[in-house]
């Protein structure tokens, strides 16, 4: 972005003196900050309110070199060392400043939801678009009511197609997010269990999910799992184009072949066609259908989607492989957890070959709520000691797994530690894997299996 401080003001319908106007047109904003740590010369600070108000780091930001600052009408000590834009909420402006923005560029908007595999989605999907346009994505998993806002105001001035991802865990916030954006196209991955705490049933979760069709365009295209009636019957109104594995849908899978690294398939509409993913899984592969059903609306040329899909970057610690300390590879998904996803990235594990274990760490999956123990207690069922040698299990909703699994592991191979003994947990994961092994993190991004991950590299 690039905008004087007075187009700011008016885009944000500010209250500003003639002085101030001819003050603010000498000012160029060119990035926003809502860390005072990360503003530089030419932001444009935003002083969030959460666990601390951010109007008490105003001046943090301007040491830092930022060049202007919103602040709340009526907020005490009002600074005087730094351009300030009086508004009467800042997370309002800042996003009213980006739908100005968003309209300003006018790029095509792709929207990506779903309760898995949205920001692997929104990845391969900005990959093949950006074969033919000037593409900009949602960096990491921004995909709030302050990182959708974020996202619109990184993008150039340039972008000819924003792919933005989102994210949620109430009612009518995909509704709000949708209304900012106006998608041409949305895109569902699936329907799961995540934030099934807030929802209560998958059906629930189904309605929340349509909420990104609120925005999106008369002419616009809703992208659907086909393999989901959830989706499928709340849809019909939109006339969607689908993806899946079964062959009802407009796009569909013919052939597979999964490996540890890398996943190929070929697909209805090109049969000539071999894709290739660098990573693996079935979960995967449905991914990139979604991709694929985008590319196809935009007319990008297969052969360049096939060259996009194989050589796309993912997020980090979405399915990354990674070389441990001792030798040992190990499976890095750490950022989020519900039961559908790891049922099919344990599925997927299993299948990898290795002259040694198998060997399983799985943190708490949070935001499930009353059915939090049984949900846990549920993935016994993909876990066996053929399959699986060695589980560790870690957290205090994890006791419910381990609990269903003593009947069939000894105590050698099943190990549980409580949420005060991560360092534990870590000292003998050292001690136990080989070169010879194969490890798979799975937990949600709150049980900071990060630092899991730091201690075996």
């Amino acid at each position: 972005m690039k905008m004087t401080l007075a187009e700011i003001a008016q885009a944000v319908g500010a209250v500003v003196s003639e002085d101030q106007v001819a003050q603010f047109k000498n000012i160029i904003i060119d990035n926003i900050a809502i860390d005072s740590r990360k503003a530089t010369q030419g932001s444009l600070f935003v002083p969030l309110t959460g666990q601390r108000d951010g109007h008490d780091f105003v001046g943090n930001a301007q040491s830092n070199g930022a060049s202007a600052t919103f602040w709340q009408t009526g907020h005490d000590n009002r600074p005087d060392n730094i351009s300030v834009v009086e508004v009467d909420d800042p997370l309002a402006a800042l996003q009213g400043l980006a739908k100005y923005y968003l309209m300003k560029v006018n790029p095509k908007v792709v929207a990506v939801t779903g309760s898995n595999g949205k920001t692997t989605t929104k990845d391969m999907v900005a990959a093949v678009l950006a074969t033919q346009n000037n593409t900009a994505k949602t960096q990491g998993n921004h995909n709030n009511e302050i990182g959708v806002p974020l996202t619109i105001l990184g993008m150039e001035t340039n972008t000819e197609v924003l792919v933005v991802e989102m994210g949620m865990d109430h009612f009518g916030q995909l509704t709000f997010l949708s209304d900012m954006v106006e998608p041409d196209i949305a895109v569902i991955t699936m329907i799961g269990e995540a934030h099934i705490e807030f929802f209560g049933t998958r059906d629930k979760i189904a309605d929340a999910k349509m909420e990104i069709t609120s925005g999106l365009k008369e002419d616009g295209t809703l992208i659907i799992n086909g393999d989901e009636p959830l989706l499928t019957t709340r849809a019909e109104k939109w006339e969607p184009l689908t993806f899946g594995f079964e062959d009802h849908n407009y796009l569909y899978q013919t052939s597979m072949k999964l490996g540890s690294e890398q996943s190929e398939f070929t697909v209805n509409k090109w049969p000539e066609i071999t894709f290739s993913i660098p990573m693996m899984g079935e979960f995967n592969v449905l991914n990139a259908l979604a991709a694929l059903a985008v590319g196809r609306r935009f007319h990008i040329k297969p052969a360049d989607m096939a060259k996009a899909l194989a050589t796309f970057q993912p997020t980090a610690n979405r399915n990354q492989w990674l070389q441990g300390q001792s030798g040992t590879m190990i499976l890095s998904d750490v950022y989020n957890s519900n039961p559908t996803a790891v049922h099919e990235v344990l599925q997927s594990f299993k299948e990898v070959t290795t002259e040694g274990r198998h060997i399983v760490v799985l943190g708490d999956m949070l935001e499930l709520g009353e059915k939090s123990g049984e949900l846990h207690a549920g993935l016994a069922t993909d876990l066996t000691p053929d399959e699986i040698e060695q589980v560790y299990l870690y957290g205090p909703d994890m006791a419910y797994l381990y609990q269903a699994l003593q009947s069939r592991y000894s105590a050698d191979n099943l190990h549980y530690y409580d949420q005060n003994q991560q360092e534990q947990l870590i000292e003998n994961l050292r001690a136990d894997v080989t070169a010879a092994d194969l490890v798979l993190l799975k937990a949600s991004n709150g049980m900071h299996f990060d630092r899991v991950l730091a201690g075996l590299m």
